[in-house]
């Protein structure tokens, strides 16, 4: 049995701590994104939210959910959301944000989300240096870049990432890995596993 000193406890204190931050961090970090987004989605109508917290936020998500619909599945409702998508993308001033606005959600969700091609993309030659990335241009032709395309490379920790254009042989597809997980994989900074249920973190013995 170890004898009891200042330096044990606090070494068992500090491990404990730690890894208490490591269980309630990501929980309480959830948590109070979710209550922030609640609460200022409910704060658009004050008097509402005093009377019903929480109507306001699920009214939003409802005719959310209801705009996407209608606009996938009438003729009337795609016809009339084209010809606002048309004219805010025309609009001097507005189309500045309306359209990348449009462009980074759209990649990310809906039909026509472009971040689902993960590929392996060599970012040095001595030493091999291969990086995670998604293929979000598969030809440069219109801008005189022949065998070339563009790849998106997300930072770790971070919603940023930057664009390179590279050769089509410094890429190979992702074996293994569906887009979801290799996301994880590139934005957790490579702490998480390969498959998106895997996590080969382990905590200090």
């Amino acid at each position: 049995m170890k004898k009891l000193t200042f330096e044990n406890i606090a070494n068992w204190f500090l491990k404990n701590f730690f890894q208490g931050l490591v269980i309630i961090g990501p929980i309480g970090l959830t948590m109070f994104v979710i209550w922030y987004v609640v609460t200022s989605i409910d704060n658009i109508i004050p008097s509402v939210a005093k009377e019903i917290p929480g109507l306001v936020f699920i009214s939003t998500i409802l005719f959310t959910a209801m705009l996407g619909y209608l606009g996938n599945k009438f003729v009337v409702g795609r016809f009339f959301f084209d010809a606002m998508d048309r004219l805010l993308e025309k609009t001097p001033g507005v189309k500045h944000i309306y359209t990348p606005t449009k462009d980074v959600m759209s990649s990310f969700v809906g039909d026509k989300k472009k971040f689902n091609d993960p590929v392996w993309v060599k970012t040095n030659e001595n030493p091999e240096i291969w990086r995670i990335g998604f293929l979000t241009q598969k030809e440069m032709a219109d801008v005189e870049k022949h065998n070339y395309v563009a790849v998106y490379l997300p930072h770790s920790y971070a919603i940023s990432g930057w664009v390179i254009v590279t050769e089509e042989k410094n890429i190979k597809p992702v074996v293994g890995m569906t887009a979801a997980s290799a996301m994880k994989f590139a934005v957790s900074g490579g702490v998480a596993g390969f498959h998106s249920d895997d996590n080969i973190f382990k905590a200090p013995e």
